[in-house]
């Protein structure tokens, strides 16, 4: 029987998606601009082991804006991005990380979930091979609802180097 897994590199920011084994697909992804680290309000990606909690987004279309986990009913477009400035843009589909090793990344201070840390869309895909977010993994849009495609609920995310 095949597993599905997730190994994302913050060396090479790189995603790798497993069966078993084998490489399905490797991805170009952007981690945190601040490192790696599992503190609250670090706006680090966390290290680790994690699963896929929670999917977010099906059926939404390639460029769907999500605040707080909902969809917002607007497209990413440039003129959206000029009226808001400083969104950190959340787009497409949203797997929310929650982390498994007691201490390291989940509960209390250091808890992936309770950071709202997610591997989603960006319309930054020209920043992408590059750590460029504010803690979560950012992937094209299309290559996202690829992804949320590919790996059910459950699914291992393995975060390092």
């Amino acid at each position: 029987m095949s597993e599905r897994r997730i190994r994302v590199s913050l060396e090479n920011q790189r995603l790798e998606l497993f069966d078993s084994d084998k490489v399905l697909k490797t991805y170009r992804v952007s981690t945190s601009k601040n490192g790696a680290g599992e503190s609250a309000d670090s706006f680090k990606t966390p290290r680790g082991r994690h699963v896929i909690r929670a999917k977010i987004g099906d059926g939404s279309p390639e460029g769907a804006v999500f605040r707080a986990r909902r969809s917002t009913g607007e497209v990413y477009s440039d003129e959206l991005a000029r009226e808001h400035p400083d969104r950190d843009w959340v787009l497409t589909r949203i797997l929310w990380l929650s982390g498994t090793e007691v201490g390291r990344n989940r509960l209390g201070s250091v808890d992936t979930m309770r950071r709202y840390i997610y591997i989603h869309g960006t319309p930054y895909s020209d920043r992408l091979g590059e750590a460029a977010s504010l803690g979560c993994i950012r992937m094209s849009n299309s290559d996202v609802v690829e992804l949320y495609k590919l790996v059910p609920l459950g699914t291992v995310v393995e975060i390092g180097d």
